[in-house]
């Protein structure tokens, strides 16, 4: 099956194909969630299903990049993704302020990516502990599909690369609010030799997203694969492209995480101008950086709908000032991201009615 490399026939892969074989992988991991034994494990297990969809939607197009294994690379990444979400809900919306709880829930994102790896107690840190197997499941899952991968040798050292900063980033965050800012800064500078010229919360953001994570497994599907891709992948998505997936994310979320308390790396930014400025240089800095991979075209797509998806959202019509800032991103991005904006617009307001 050929990689699409046009918005309009890599929107068709999605509606047609990949949404449909990633809800019927979405629906097993539901089933399993609903017979959770403990209480709040099975309504975090649940919600981070029901509320965070679109992130295995989102990342399953990476999926037509596996070619024929096109089924594997969206079970390790409908598996892995929902790892993320559930561990993102009981480190952010549960019971817990403690690092040490927050690391062995993430170990479990580490052994996902390590084929043989046993399975460890995730929850010893925390009173809540009987799942009947959910996450030992998740985890195997993606174990499964892994052991199948041709190049898994090639891409292992940078998917660990990746869970590390994911992992880190999610205990610094997930603490007491007045510890977060300080926790973040020093591992930021702890971690800036050979880093572009980024800020401490753009470091954050970029550690946040599974997408590079996604894009080295399925690529390395392919039989052609080699450990100059998967180290060209690993510059590529890390930082700019998951740089510019989490800032959006946090930009349309910003009303929302005021509210609520949480942290948002985009109100670090001085002012408006800056932000627009900042995200913009995220968005050509990984046009830019997409060029030296195969199938370019459809890693430049990716980048310019994450932009298109988020503006979409109906968060930002509820949001007067981020309302702005989305028509200056859009005119900035040009006609590809006019373009999966007004697809994704019309496409969330169709579901919603369903």
């Amino acid at each position: 099956m050929s990689v699409p490399v046009a918005p309009w026939t890599i929107t068709a892969r999605i509606t047609c194909s990949v949404i449909p074989r990633v809800h019927r992988w979405l629906d097993f991991w539901t089933d399993r969630a609903r017979v959770i034994p403990d209480g709040e494990l099975r309504r975090q297990a649940l919600m981070s299903i029901e509320k965070k969809t679109f992130h295995c939607e989102g990342g399953g197009i990476y999926s037509v990049l596996a070619g024929d294994y096109g089924d594997n690379a969206i079970r390790f990444i409908v598996a892995y993704q929902t790892i993320s979400d559930y561990l993102d809900n009981l480190c952010d919306r549960s019971t817990s302020l403690d690092p040490c709880d927050f690391a062995s829930l993430h170990e479990s994102m580490r052994d996902a990516l390590t084929p043989g790896a046993p399975l460890r107690d995730y929850y010893r840190h925390r009173q809540e502990h009987e799942d009947g197997g959910y996450l030992a499941d998740l985890v195997s899952a993606c174990q499964e599909v892994l052991a199948t991968v041709p190049a898994f040798h090639d891409i292992q050292p940078y998917l660990l690369e990746l869970e590390g900063y994911y992992a880190d980033l999610q205990i610094h965050k997930h603490v007491r609010v007045e510890e977060r800012v300080d926790r973040l800064q020093r591992w930021f500078e702890a971690s800036r030799d050979g880093l572009p010229d980024l800020r401490w919360y753009e470091f954050s953001a970029s550690s946040g997203s599974t997408l590079g994570i996604f894009a080295l497994v399925a690529s390395s599907f392919d039989h052609a694969f080699s450990a100059d891709t998967a180290s060209a992948i690993r510059r590529t998505y890390f930082p700019w492209v998951q740089g510019l997936h989490i800032l959006m994310d946090y930009l349309v979320d910003q009303e929302e995480d005021r509210i609520g308390g949480d942290l948002n790396f985009c109100s670090y930014y001085e002012n408006d101008s800056v932000l627009v400025e900042r995200l913009t240089r995220f968005l050509h800095e990984s046009d830019r950086a997409v060029s030296e991979l195969p199938h370019a075209g459809f890693h430049r797509l990716v980048c310019h709908g994450l932009v298109g998806l988020y503006l979409a959202d109906t968060k930002v019509s509820a949001q007067r000032r981020v309302r702005r800032l989305a028509s200056k991103m859009i005119r900035e991005g040009g006609g590809t991201v006019l373009f999966f904006y007004a697809f994704c617009w019309i496409y969330r307001r169709i579901k919603r009615r369903k």
